[in-house]
């Protein structure tokens, strides 16, 4: 078999550009790229999209320590992020705590960053973007 890769697909619901934004400013991400409905070389099909959603974004990549996450804003209103949790590892306390902080920023922390037994710091936030993050140093393997 070939290479396979898993990539993180996210829906913002209108709200893309503004978690590109925000994950720009308090993760570092690399924004790698973004196309808006309106210049797809392709019209979108009538009625797919709500009203407004004309300029909004259509597919975008970014990475955050070189890990690649795509993102769009969907077609409509509705976004869930139920069943599913984005794992962020860093190498160090002070990183995972700066991680940590800027992610709280607006959300809610669900596990403050604590000693494990399998992370020396490990905790969990859903961010402002209702999307769930577990941020940890990984542990001795």
């Amino acid at each position: 078999m070939s290479k396979t890769e898993i990539t993180p697909y996210l829906f913002y619901s209108g709200r893309c550009e503004e978690a590109l934004d925000f994950y720009r400013e308090k993760l570092g991400a690399q924004i790698e790229m973004t196309m808006r409905y309106s210049e797809s070389p392709e019209p979108t099909p009538p009625g797919m999209l709500q009203p407004g959603f004309e300029n909004k974004i259509m597919h975008s990549s970014f990475t955050i320590s070189g890990a690649r996450v795509m993102a769009s804003d969907g077609c409509d209103s509705k976004s869930n992020f139920d069943g599913f949790q984005l794992a962020l590892s860093v190498a160090t306390e002070a990183e995972a705590q700066q991680a940590f902080n800027a992610l709280s920023e607006g959300g809610t922390v669900q596990m403050p960053l604590t000693k494990t037994f399998w992370s020396p710091c490990f905790g969990m936030v859903t961010d402002k973007f209702n999307v769930c993050w577990m941020v940890m140093v990984p542990g001795p393997m």
